[in-house]
């Protein structure tokens, strides 16, 4: 597979990984908003206000996976503190998505709403490190291209064996004949030369 090949997969890898993430994050948003609005009458202040609470946890988590990535990209390591915060907004967002379902004692509620945090939580440890070994994917393709692409070089024993074949009976041998026919340096055109009269 060649490089171009390995960036394509991993732009569309990229692109489904975080369509996922944008969804599961959209699909929590109403979940959190009743939460935060605690029953509140529709349209009331608190409940406008509840519809800021998942965007404010989700913004802060995007931007971090957006960063991690970008770092990771050029092999930096983010610290103690963006983990910490990355899971913290994870975790903030799947208790307020699920705690009526736990508090209802509804487990196919649990499953439900569990499923998109849970997802984007896998989705976002996982995308770091796909474009990472992705990355180390597209050098090692762009290697193996430019070893291929690298002439192998011709060794004394070829270019002796090609003047050989190229000598008649009445050839006078000079490093000028040898670089003729087989288009050998003119320092190594000597040492043919030599070797040639010598094994005569």
């Amino acid at each position: 597979m060649t490089a171009e090949s390995v960036e394509t997969v991993a732009a569309q890898v990229d692109r489904l990984c975080w369509t996922g993430i944008l969804l599961g994050l959209a699909f929590t948003m109403t979940n959190v908003q009743q939460f935060a609005a605690a029953g509140s009458a529709p349209w009331s202040l608190p409940w406008l206000a509840a519809w800021l609470l998942d965007p404010m946890v989700s913004l802060v988590l995007l931007a971090i996976l957006r960063a991690e990535q970008v770092l990771a990209r050029h092999g930096v390591r983010t610290g103690g503190w963006v983990r910490a915060a990355k899971w913290f907004t994870l975790a903030a967002t799947y208790v307020m998505n699920t705690w009526a379902a736990y508090a209802a004692g509804s487990a196919a509620s649990v499953v439900l709403h569990s499923v998109p945090p849970l997802v984007v939580f896998v989705a976002a440890e996982a995308v770091t490190d796909l474009r990472d070994k992705l990355g180390e994917a597209v050098g090692r393709a762009s290697k193996s291209v430019e070893v291929a692409a690298t002439p192998r070089r011709t060794t004394f024993a070829e270019y002796l064996a090609v003047a050989r074949s190229a000598r008649k009976r009445d050839t006078v041998v000079t490093p000028a004949w040898v670089r003729e026919v087989t288009g050998c340096s003119r320092g190594l055109s000597s040492k043919l030369a030599a070797a040639l009269k010598a094994a005569s």
